[in-house]
């Protein structure tokens, strides 16, 4: 028997698969989080499932996200990431990337992890909505615009409230899987 999905996700193995496993659920990991962040950032202006696909491409590019080594790249990996047809060869994006890397160790310093200052906006746990359809599902929230306003504050680029949102959904700080879909009470 087919099991009741939000309705984003389609039919396309790939975004099932997301959704089944990923989309949701809680990320308190650091590097996991950042992650996330960079396939959102790459994300904006694009389908999801873009990122999806090249996610793998995205990982082997970027040395699994590792936010240490991103943050010290230098002008020669950044002309590479720029030849690498397997990612998204956007300047800007690419460019904040690294940046991000770099405002992200300054988060970890003054909170001791990234983790514990992005979830200290929902009191370090979930934001349960309980959504009949997708179309009740917001872009943004109050709490996007202000979780967006405080990273763009620490230097981060391309944080728009509706990156910030959807890297909410993604990672599990809201769920915003409707109420009749079969993960809404699993995570």
């Amino acid at each position: 028997m087919d099991k009741n999905r939000c309705t984003w996700c389609g039919n396309d193995p790939l975004y099932m698969a997301y959704h089944d496993e990923e989309w949701g659920v809680p990320v308190y990991d650091d590097a996991k989080l950042f992650e996330f962040l960079v396939l959102e950032t790459f994300q904006a202006g694009l389908s999801w499932i873009t990122i999806l696909k090249k996610r793998e491409n995205f990982r082997v590019a970027f040395d699994n996200f590792d936010y240490k080594k991103i943050a010290n790249y230098g002008e020669d990996k950044y002309e590479s990431l720029l030849q690498d047809a397997g990612i998204i060869r956007n300047k800007l994006k690419i460019r904040a990337t690294i940046s991000n890397a770099q405002a992200y160790m300054e988060i970890q310093k003054e909170f001791g992890s990234f983790s514990d200052y992005i979830w200290e906006f929902t009191n370090g746990k979930p934001i349960k909505n309980k959504h009949k359809s997708m179309s009740d599902v917001p872009a943004t929230t109050d709490l996007s615009d202000k979780l967006s306003k405080d990273l763009k504050k620490r230097g981060f680029k391309f944080v728009g409230s509706t990156v910030i949102y959807a890297n909410m959904q993604a990672t599990g700080m809201v769920n915003d899987h409707v109420a009749d879909c079969f993960r809404y009470n699993e995570v």
